[in-house]
């Protein structure tokens, strides 16, 4: 029995017959490929039922293929994310509830229960008999809609009964098909160095090798011998990092007795030789901020630590997170900045860089630490910080080679949505909860609206802005283009969805001709040189066809 396996069990004897079940809200949702549920953050449990189709849902920095025969739960205070197959339409019903304990003092108050050891469910728990979920959730749908309380009661009910469901019928058995398969893709993990094969792995599943090889490229979109390429490749760059690593030997350790086959092989899969990639890794630079990563990344320069997530940093998460070996938290703004400061100080870096914003006290720390470079945020513009940070790390000619390469991309970029858009004005928009805010930050203004030099719908003296407006207002405005900022968490989401089915939103002239388009914070909101540069990509890609919220 594991350890998820015991606190279930301990749940299902001791806690459940105390616990509460408050459901929130209930969603159907229905999308194909290219439609996704972006990385958002939840303040109370969700529950996922499949329906139909496939997809990936990822629950911070894990990840799971969605299933018809499992359900998926992501604790509070955590973000996920869901991606559909893209030859395929994704179902599934989204629950949000809450959980609640009466406490044993004399107070008597209500619990939620948040910590894995109090309520155990998380990630993916295997369910037998679960054509009867989809019933369930068919029915507390209907109820939940219904106008009197006694029938929205009823579906509180009902909810009850289908975690009744889930818990007596909650299946652990590595015999079944996903766990099987997850089995031999940890065997894939723990032993990427052997010479693993095909026979092995699909006799760890337990089926044939012809089924094991078609069913690990439909459950994983790659197959199983991609996979492990993958894997050698990764744990080789994290090797890579090391300044007394010999390529041969990297070579060895990841599996492969042919160096110069590894060369090649490596070269394919990240674009440059091991050798240019152990070059640029020879400094351990700490990027104390994700603007700092942005910056590293137009001089040719992945860090050694930086803070990575997958909604705050979803980005750089998703495109570096094998290349940068110490991982710090990004989880709100440096909130966990102590937690950081200790895992650098394990880390040692040779140098690190932030912003000049950083708190006194956390500069004291990070001093000790290694020689650090604090780079003027409010003081200096984009371009300048650049160049500073390439002095500091003696790469001044690889900035204004960058500057250079970006100036020439923006005159192409600029000439593109010229042609596209002629007059047409834009306006940005921001939404969180109920409030809806005309918005333009420092990126916004100095790459969207200057350098690309797009017409705004609203005029103002100041260069940032957010100002509260109204549908009726925003109407007025009458902007040709509408760039919608939506704070991915559930009431925003709620109220988005609200708002896009009300009269005055209709009312928006950019709404009615099919001309407003949904922006995500990253790249929006980080002013580095390659969030810009992404922005400036963006913006063609946008408004080169229609891609309406």
């Amino acid at each position: 029995m594991n350890e998820t396996q015991a606190l279930v069990q301990q749940f299902t004897e001791k806690t459940m017959a105390e616990a509460i079940f408050k459901l929130r809200d209930i969603t159907w949702l229905k999308a194909k490929g290219y439609d996704r549920l972006r990385q958002q953050f939840t303040h109370s449990h969700i529950l996922l039922v499949v329906t139909g189709g496939r997809g990936r849902l990822r629950l911070e920095n894990e990840e799971y293929q969605l299933r018809q025969d499992a359900i998926y739960v992501c604790p509070p205070m955590l973000t996920f994310g869901i991606v559909p197959d893209s030859a395929d339409h994704l179902e599934m019903y989204m629950l949000r509830f809450d959980v609640f304990m009466e406490t044993k003092d004399r107070h008597r108050r209500f619990q939620a229960l948040r910590e894995k050891d109090l309520f155990p469910f998380r990630g993916e728990i295997s369910v037998q008999s679960a054509g009867q979920l989809p019933v369930y959730c068919d029915l507390i749908q209907n109820l939940w809609k219904q106008e009197t309380a006694l029938e929205r009661f009823r579906g509180q009910h009902t909810f009850q009964e289908l975690w009744y469901h889930i818990v007596k019928h909650a299946h652990f058995s590595a015999t079944d098909a996903g766990m099987a398969l997850e089995q031999a893709r940890a065997h894939m993990e723990e032993h990427y160095s052997e010479n693993v094969t095909i026979e092995q792995l699909a006799r760890i599943a337990e089926v044939s090798p012809k089924y094991f090889v078609d069913l690990f490229k439909k459950t994983y979109g790659i197959s199983a011998m991609d996979y492990l390429a993958e894997l050698r490749i990764s744990r080789a760059k994290q090797m890579m990092v090391q300044s007394h690593a010999k390529l041969r030997d990297i070579a060895h350790q990841v599996g492969y007795n042919d160096e110069f086959y590894f060369s090649r092989k490596f070269k394919k899969a990240v674009g440059v030789s091991p050798t240019l990639y152990m070059k640029s890794r020879q400094r351990k630079i700490a990027a104390y901020g994700s603007t700092i990563i942005g910056h590293l990344l137009a001089l040719k320069m992945i860090p050694y630590a930086a803070p990575l997530h997958p909604k705050w940093t979803a980005y750089y998460h998703h495109s570096y997170r094998n290349d940068i070996p110490v991982h710090l938290s990004a989880f709100r703004i440096n909130q966990n900045w102590k937690a950081n400061i200790e895992t650098l100080r394990d880390a040692m870096p040779d140098v690190i860089i932030g912003l000049d914003e950083t708190s006194l006290e956390e500069q004291e720390q990070l001093n000790e630490i290694a020689p650090t470079l604090y780079v003027p945020f409010e003081e200096r513009g984009w371009k300048e910080q650049l160049q500073l940070m390439a002095d500091f790390l003696g790469e001044s000619v690889e900035a204004n080679h960058w500057l250079c390469e970006y100036e020439k991309k923006v005159k192409r970029a600029r000439t593109k949505l010229q042609q596209v858009l002629g007059d047409e004005t834009v306006l940005i928009v921001r939404v969180l909860k109920n409030q809806i805010f005309v918005h333009c930050n420092r990126s916004m203004n100095e790459v969207f609206f200057q350098d690309l030099q797009v017409k705004p719908a609203f005029v103002s003296k100041q260069k940032e802005y957010d100002q509260l407006v109204t549908a009726q207002e925003l109407a007025a405005l009458a902007p040709d283009r509408l760039l919608l900022l939506v704070c991915q968490e559930a009431e925003t989401l709620a109220c988005f969805q609200a708002l896009k089915a009300s009269g005055p939103w209709q009312e928006i002239e950019a709404v009615r001709n099919n001309r407003a388009h949904v922006i995500t914070s990253d790249p929006w909101r980080e002013y580095s040189a390659t969030a810009h540069e992404r922005i400036v990509e963006e913006s063609v890609k946008l408004f080169s066809g229609d891609r309406p919220c």
